[in-house]
């Protein structure tokens, strides 16, 4: 060990530099003293060259770099490295500044990180040359280089695609039936796109939903070329043996490319919905209440001091601190919450009209007594419409087996009664008039009503005619016997009866007579074992069981008691996986809008059809 305590001289000895075998840098700050004859060095100590500190030398530097390190600190990267030269080891740091191989295990799973990150977060290409981006990377792993954006674009997001695309077709290949949504939007770019959506139900009965393609539409929006996408769609993806149900809007162009393709076609029962209710908010007396309502709010929106009075009397009259509504053409739900919305905070909105600095600055917004009970007999009046619309829009996978009863129930509730005002009547009228002529083909009415039938909440079809249940559970009754004839696999308790009662017949001494007569004269055969009278049989069980309260999960009764309807079961999964709507659609409008930004216009096609394809359906 060092000796630093006291410098050590030696007299009548020389300090000699090590010898010239001895390589290392470190011996440029120590030597050796002669011994007293100067023969030879004397080597169990070592010197020190600067303050002549002795330093116990055992065949190796590690002395006397600690004393460097301890007493001349300045001196002991020297020491270590060399002026000028390179290490022939790195040290410690060095190593942590030494970049990852691109092909590491620890890059490659950085790179999949950021990609995945882009595309579930709706991120552009060029975020990996975001100067914000790069300095958070380098603070996390300042050894990782970040890959280009042209190799996220072309290699890492396209191999997702793939990997994602390969889950998404396996998944698909246990479906038993699917239905397809399809619907056409514009860009921020102005230019068209049509996308594609599959629902189906798995083998555990939960609904999977996916987005197949996005594809660009460069003709018009014509029957013929939406026809010609969604048939590409289909064979694409292999989907023409699941017998595929395509939901849609009601508009002509959909209505004739269905025609075209052959698939059996739904309408969007909310769009349905819509379009009663529009038709509805333009009579005369209603468009008159919007438009004052929709000036009020409007002005409370862009005025900054009406803003301000109006939180100041929210807070005088005890009033939630909510922000007026304005509505938007498209959706006609958002006037019935404009008129909601405003008939909530009508006090507050009227002091803040009645203030001097709001009311110097607005004009022509006053409403009438008789404006007011106009809006508040239009909010009773479209409830039931609203109530609707939330079930098939905010639910998560609304089925078709909910239209039929709603499409019945909101018939009833729009019709006119003689305690309702003229202006009450008029609304629920138009409502009516327009929903009467909803699903009447006699296809798509018994598609609707099966599938109510084959959901336990409604199969008691009490919305129906006695002769319309009838009819409706013979239709079923056929299916499943066709079902039981193209199967000939055992199903139900009668086989399984049959088979036991053999078993132990087996087991049972033979007589002469049974040994004799026993094939002839078998118990089995007064059984009737029919595919008509076991799907008959099915459904009479199915009948009699206790209907599923509405707020229950009717794939999750399927799936507890398919065993027992074995036949309907099947036919369940073939019905239910069919969305009532085609939100789940236009649900990818929004999320395309943020990918295809102005900030993105130049995006191509094939890469917004991958992002959104990832977005949707790869798991994290």
């Amino acid at each position: 060990m060092a000796e630093s305590s006291e410098k050590i001289r030696s007299e009548g000895k020389k300090l000699k530099d090590a010898p010239a075998t001895f390589k290392s840098k470190v011996w440029t700050y120590f030597g050796f003293y002669n011994s007293a004859d100067g023969a030879k060095l004397e080597k169990d100590y070592t010197i020190c060259k600067n303050c002549f500190a002795k330093v116990r030398y055992t065949g190796n530097t590690t002395n006397m770099h600690s004393h460097l390190s301890r007493h001349h600190p300045e001196l002991c990267e020297k020491a270590v490295v060399g002026a000028g030269s390179k290490p022939t080891h790195p040290g410690v740091n060095t190593l942590f500044q030494a970049k990852l191989p691109p092909c590491s295990a620890r890059a490659k799973s950085i790179t999949n990180g950021i990609a995945v990150y882009m595309c579930k977060g709706l991120r552009p290409y060029s975020e990996v040359e975001n100067e914000g981006f790069c300095f958070l990377m380098n603070i996390l792993e300042p050894r990782f280089e970040i890959p280009s954006r042209k190799y996220f674009a072309e290699k890492m997001i396209p191999a997702l695609y793939d990997q994602t695309r390969a889950k998404v077709g396996s998944a698909l290949e246990s479906a038993e039936r699917v239905g397809l949504t399809c619907d056409g939007w514009t860009s921020r770019a102005t230019e068209s796109y049509i996308t594609v959506t599959v629902h189906f139900i798995n083998e555990d009965w939960e609904i999977k939903s996916y987005v197949l393609q996005t594809r660009a539409m460069h003709e018009t929006h014509t029957g013929t070329h939406i026809a010609d996408v969604l048939k590409a769609a289909v064979g694409e993806w292999n989907l023409d043996a699941k017998k595929p149900v395509v939901v849609t809007d009601n508009a002509s162009n959909m209505r004739v490319a269905m025609e075209l393709t052959g698939y059996q076609h739904v309408r969007c029962f909310a769009h349905v919905l819509n379009l009663a209710s529009q038709r509805a908010l333009k009579i005369a007396a209603v468009t008159k209440v919007l438009v004052k309502v929709r000036r009020i709010s409007t002005f409370f929106h862009r005025s900054t001091t009406g803003a301000e009075a109006l939180k100041r009397n929210q807070e005088l009259l005890g009033l939630p601190l909510h922000k007026l509504i304005t509505d938007m053409p498209v959706r006609w739900n958002s006037a019935y919450e404009m008129i909601s919305r405003f008939l909530e905070q009508q006090p507050a909105v009227c002091a803040a009209l009645l203030s001097p600095e709001v009311r110097k600055n607005v004009t022509d917004c006053a409403l009438t007594e008789n404006d007011i009970s106009s809006a508040e007999e239009m909010v009773e009046a479209f409830r039931p419409m609203l109530v609707a619309t939330n079930i098939m829009c905010e639910e998560k996978n609304p089925t078709i087996s909910v239209v039929a009863p709603l499409h019945a129930q909101l018939l009833r509730d729009t019709t006119s009664t003689e305690e309702d005002s003229p202006l009450v009547r008029e609304i629920k009228g138009a409502i009516n008039q327009d929903l009467s002529k909803r699903y009447q083909s006699e296809v798509e009415k018994d598609l609707l009503r099966m599938s109510s039938a084959l959901d336990p909440r409604f199969k008691s079809l009490l919305f129906l005619s006695p002769e319309e249940v009838q009819d409706t559970y013979a239709k079923l009754q056929s299916k499943a016997a066709a079902l039981k004839e193209d199967d000939p696999v055992p199903c139900g308790d009668v086989q399984g009866d049959l088979e036991e009662e053999e078993t132990c017949t087996a087991k049972k001494r033979k007589s002469a007579l049974v040994d004799l007569l026993g094939q002839t004269f078998k118990k089995t055969s007064y059984v009737s074992t029919s595919a008509t009278s076991i799907a008959e049989k099915e459904i009479k069980q199915y009948q009699d069981a206790p209907s599923l309260p509405l707020t229950e999960d009717p794939l999750l009764w399927w799936k507890s008691q398919q065993h027992v309807f074995p036949l309907l079961s099947k036919l369940a999964h073939m019905h239910l996986c069919i969305p009532g709507t085609s939100v789940a659609a236009e649900r990818v409008f929004s999320t395309a809008g943020d990918i295809i930004s102005a900030q993105r216009s130049s995006l191509t096609p094939e890469h917004a059809d991958q992002l959104l394809f990832l977005k949707k359906n790869m798991n994290i």
